[in-house]
């Protein structure tokens, strides 16, 4: 007999028969999630016993001749981290290469201006000391872990021909191969493309499967597969450059600003020993990246009971149940934040979950959840404290939460920042354009 929202032979809502009701009483439901609670409170994974590292196979796999592992080299002045267990993993700083993110570009544009701007404050040149090229796919996780279409060797072939491109990238420009290292905009496609790593080295199949679509699509280098000797997020590009951003950039005090943060579940849950760990963060118990920018600009960070939890996402859930989504994000995020901490703003690091966290708290209003908070990223925030523009350069005018109050705190106009927005709105009619980025570049054009 089927129950109120599942259908027959199958698990609630549809899914596969193994999502069942718990039918759990009040009492143990509140046991289960204390249980919950104290193991995620604080880092609790058994540190004792090691994973295997897999970059220790990549070098084998290279010195067998199979592939060859894009280097980080000391042209990308690479900075030193340690990760979840304690391994160390180099961060590069420059001669990077834009791995924008799909829902970034659509739903949140002021996210990859804001991190070039912040490049260019730092006087990094395009077309030298990093490349916006458009000549890059999605990761197709999405299609993936959304609704299951896709296979596993799709994902690889993706992944290896996105940072085949990035290796060979720099020849257009004048520079030798490997020159720019891919610097991955979003936390979906960094954790898919570190699991698909994963398989790829440990998988011969897999490698012989792949590396036949990659000849026939010519993205291999010498007959081998190109694969990356780390894989970056921009986030902890952020996180390494943090002090300089502080000391350099900054210009605007934050001090006065509540902040919180919500580290994406594909950053720090998925191949989570790659993960960067700080004991200066929150004393090492959660993920650095986001919080530590957000310390080093002065902010003050709160802490909040729910801060493992998913943003609401979930990819199946957004499509399959999107009331689920909605009340999740409303209930065990938005909610909590601003009860708990009364947070001026919450600060993610990928696009889905700010994405689903900005965008639906107008809906709450629908069932009296009037909780609102500014839902951003955290190089939009470090751009804000440096003097970018709110509207021209962080676009903070796309978001559906209300960012006027966060503004104004800062010591910013809001109303004074649109006007002078509205008015180079006219200059760009009347074809007087500002660019960020020289769109020659993209064409293979150089600076």
């Amino acid at each position: 007999m089927s129950t109120t929202n599942q259908t027959e032979g199958q698990g609630i809502a549809g899914h596969g028969s193994f999502f069942q009701e718990s039918n759990l009483s009040n009492e143990d439901a509140a046991k289960a999630t204390e249980w919950v609670r104290k193991h995620v409170d604080k880092r609790t994974v058994d540190l004792g016993e090691r994973m295997d590292d897999i970059r220790v196979h990549m070098w084998e796999l290279e010195k067998e001749g199979e592939i060859i592992v894009h280097r980080i080299t000391d042209d990308h002045k690479p900075v030193d981290v340690q990760t979840l267990f304690g391994w160390n993993k180099r961060i590069p700083t420059s001669q990077l290469w834009h791995h924008k993110s799909c829902g970034q570009c659509g739903n949140i544009p002021g996210y990859p201006t804001s991190l070039l701007w912040t490049m260019n404050k730092f006087g990094f040149v395009p077309g030298k000391d990093y490349l916006d090229e458009t000549d890059q796919t999605s990761c197709t996780a999405w299609n993936y872990h959304g609704s299951g279409i896709g296979n596993v060797e799709s994902l690889a072939a993706v992944f290896l021909r996105n940072f085949h491109q990035a290796y060979v990238s720099g020849k257009q420009h004048g520079f030798e191969l490997g020159h720019f290292f891919p610097l991955v905009h979003c936390g979906t496609s960094f954790g898919n493309y570190k699991e698909i790593r994963k398989y790829l080295v440990e998988s011969a199949e897999l490698r012989e499967k792949v590396t036949k679509i990659l000849g026939k699509l010519g993205r291999l280098v010498d007959g081998k597969l190109v694969i990356p000797e780390e894989v970056i997020h921009y986030s902890e590009w952020v996180h390494v450059m943090r002090n300089r951003i502080a000391s350099e950039l900054q210009t605007i005090d934050v001090s006065n600003i509540r902040v919180t943060m919500h580290a994406a579940c594909h950053y720090y849950k998925m191949v989570h020993e790659d993960a960067i760990y700080d004991p200066t963060v929150l004393g090492g118990n959660r993920t650095a990246v986001g919080t530590s920018v957000a310390q080093a600009l002065g902010a003050q960070v709160i802490d909040y009971s729910t801060w493992y939890d998913c943003c609401g996402f979930g990819f199946r859930h957004i499509i399959s149940e999107r009331e689920f989504t909605r009340s999740f994000t409303m209930d065990r995020k938005i909610r909590v934040v601003r009860e708990e901490a009364n947070a001026d703003v919450m600060l993610g690091i990928d696009t889905g979950c700010i994405t689903t966290m900005d965008k639906n708290q107008w809906i709450g209003k629908a069932h009296e959840q009037n909780f609102s908070v500014p839902i951003i990223a955290d190089i939009q925030f470090a751009a804000l404290a440096c003097g970018a523009d709110p509207f021209k350069i962080v676009q903070l005018q796309w978001h559906a939460s209300p960012c006027e109050e966060l503004v104004e705190k800062m010591g910013l106009s809001w109303t004074e920042a649109k006007k002078t927005f509205e008015n180079y709105l006219k200059e760009v009619e009347a074809g007087n354009i500002e660019y960020l980025y020289n769109p020659e570049l993209a064409l293979g054009g150089r600076q």
